[in-house]
């Protein structure tokens, strides 16, 4: 993004306040290879076709703050490469993560992640170094460091579904593993802040694995995790969390995890969210990526996100899907959100 794309959100997500609403997208390979015709691995491996890409997107959206912008990400795949997952990359489409912690006892000889040396965060942490100066040549920045949850990874290195069973027959060893998967999700965050260097100012956390959980669970398995990320950096930075599964249960709970901003699922009303979190966090939403952001009309989308944003106001909104972008979804549809913000601010 570029830097004055960075203020306004950076402004909208501290003080909830700004002159005009921002308009911020969520977009990763998912999208980008697809939109752009070229191959996923291509995309993942050649640094060349990597920057051109992410180049050519800035440069045809420019009214959006492509979020967390410049982000060098292998599908899922980053995480769980470094924790012991084996990854398999096809040609057309992300790589897939298959769990290898087949006893949770076996963690006891699982090294510490090196973030530096292990997995493909060794290669993102290279093509960070090496893209820098260019993308800052470019008129653009870096400004936030971005990494999957504990629990995500978690769920990644033991299988969601033996990870859920887990949780009931063995807490101690989930407890064993959660902490594992925090240092490692805070020492690979703080490595790529080091590595792009002044231009970080904040982090962007995804973890929608925790929507699995009823509240007891959260608070005993989500929360103080989620909590120790964000605490593990500084108060001034932009702290973004990210989970489109069910926060129903816990929606309040959320508010004292530590983070500025919530990016949520379509099926939560953006008028619950804001009631039960006391407008104490930016809410970065709420569009439909599938039904309206995917499937709908340039029109229904402009509609809708009028709609939207005429009942909630100038106030702690970060306009965006309730998600990242989609594959397949339609630039037309992204210009009509953009076209519909740019409308409601000149009123």
């Amino acid at each position: 993004m570029r830097p004055e794309q960075w203020e306004l959100f950076k402004k909208v997500a501290k003080s909830r306040r700004a002159d005009r609403v921002p308009i911020s997208l969520i977009i990763d390979s998912p999208w980008i290879p697809g939109y752009l015709g070229i191959k996923h691995v291509d995309y993942y491996f050649d640094p060349e076709v990597w920057f051109h890409a992410n180049l050519r997107i800035m440069e045809e959206f420019p009214e959006i703050i492509l979020f967390p912008s410049w982000w060098v990400e292998y599908g899922m795949a980053i995480e769980p490469s470094a924790l012991g997952s084996r990854i398999r990359f096809l040609q057309n489409q992300p790589p897939s993560e298959l769990p290898m912690l087949f006893r949770l006892e076996d963690l006891d000889h699982f090294p510490t992640v090196d973030p530096y040396a292990d997995g493909l965060m060794s290669a993102a942490l290279h093509r960070y170094q090496t893209q820098r100066t260019r993308i800052l040549e470019a008129g653009y920045i870096i400004p936030v460091v971005t990494a999957r949850g504990p629990l995500c990874s978690a769920a990644f290195l033991r299988g969601l579904a033996q990870l859920m069973l887990d949780i009931t027959d063995n807490p101690d060893g989930v407890h064993k593993l959660m902490s594992y998967t925090t240092d490692a999700t805070i020492n690979w965050l703080r490595a790529q802040a080091e590595v792009i260097g002044a231009s970080v100012e904040g982090i962007f956390i995804l973890d929608d694995i925790v929507g699995f959980l009823s509240r007891k669970h959260y608070l005993e398995f989500g929360h103080p995790y989620l909590r120790r990320v964000f605490d593990s950096f500084p108060k001034a930075w932009v702290k973004v969390y990210h989970n489109d599964a069910n926060i129903e249960p816990f929606l309040e709970d959320l508010v004292d995890v530590g983070f500025d901003v919530l990016n949520w699922t379509p099926k939560l009303e953006i008028d619950e969210v804001r009631r039960r979190t006391s407008g104490k966090i930016c809410l970065m939403g709420n569009i439909a990526p599938l039904e309206i952001g995917m499937r709908g009309t340039p029109q229904i989308v402009k509609l809708t996100v009028l709609n939207l944003l005429q009942k909630v106001g100038r106030d702690g909104i970060i306009l965006s899907l309730g998600g990242g972008v989609g594959a397949g979804m339609p630039k037309a549809n992204m210009l009509a959100m953009a076209e519909a913000v740019r409308e409601f601010n000149s009123q």
